[in-house]
């Protein structure tokens, strides 16, 4: 399994986390849990963020694993 096959699973696994926390939020009752809920929600946008431009950059700079 090559990094960018590697690179793409794990943002996939936290765009699906993401989901799930997004949903979390929707159904909590408490501010304070919905407002936690929020702060990781803001953090693994950042996370994906930053490994999408990762991917980006590997796959300018090396574009056989464009696509993998």
């Amino acid at each position: 399994m090559t990094v960018t096959s590697q690179l793409k699973q794990t943002l996939a696994g936290l765009k699906s986390a993401q989901g799930t926390i997004r949903t979390y939020a929707l159904q909590s009752q408490e501010e304070e849990l919905r407002n936690i809920f929020q702060e990781s929600l803001e953090t693994t946008g950042e996370i994906i963020d930053s490994l999408e431009n990762r991917l980006k950059k590997i796959e300018f700079e090396e574009p056989q694993y464009k696509g993998n």
